[in-house]
């Protein structure tokens, strides 16, 4: 059976975005990066809200790649070798391989993806992670604690949803973000 997992980078004040729709204060330096490339080498299969997967598909293109540190590479050939699942009424197709469309998130379909993998899953952006978050259907969260107050915006993790954790792992970059990893202890 597979793990979802809720992974992002966030503001200490707990924002993925400031109150414009920037996150140029998350972008990973090498480090980070290596990081994030481990932890994706695990997924078997990516779920994105339409928002999520329009920043990711960036990855599929090697035009800008070519002048970029090799770990940042390497994260597109990972990205490109995962399935990803995009929960959009509005896309009428996608532009990367590998990708599904799914009209509504339906956590009932989603619980028999998970036991029916035999890799862990990642569930990106907030708003298809806070309906993962509220059907119980989230195992594990990662998280990128980046060293900056934006004060507002798009917040990382659902309001009104209450889970006990247990911290399985933490670590400490020089460039000041904390990665943290936990479990969810009483999914709904």
């Amino acid at each position: 059976m597979g793990t979802l997992i809720y992974a992002a980078n966030m503001s200490l004040d707990g924002f993925l975005e400031d109150e414009t729709g920037a996150f140029d204060w998350s972008v990973p330096d090498e480090a980070v990066h290596a990081f994030w490339n481990e932890h994706e080498r695990r997924i078997g299969t990516s779920l994105y809200g339409r928002r999520m997967y329009e920043t990711m598909r960036v990855w599929e293109s090697d035009d800008w790649l070519a002048d970029e540190p090799a770990v940042v590479r390497e994260y597109a050939e990972i990205w490109r070798d995962t399935d990803k699942v995009v929960y959009s009424s509005s896309l009428t197709d996608v532009s990367t391989a590998r990708t599904r469309i799914e009209r509504t998130f339906d956590p009932e379909a989603v619980r028999r993806l998970k036991e029916a993998s035999d890799q862990h899953l990642s569930i990106g952006g907030p708003g298809i992670a806070a309906e993962a978050f509220r059907h119980g259907l989230v195992d594990e969260c990662v998280l990128m604690v980046c060293p900056v107050l934006v004060g507002g915006g798009k917040p990382a993790l659902p309001r009104g949803v209450r889970l006990d954790l247990e911290l399985l792992d933490q670590r400490r970059f020089d460039n000041g973000v904390v990665a943290v990893h936990y479990a969810v202890r009483n999914p709904t």
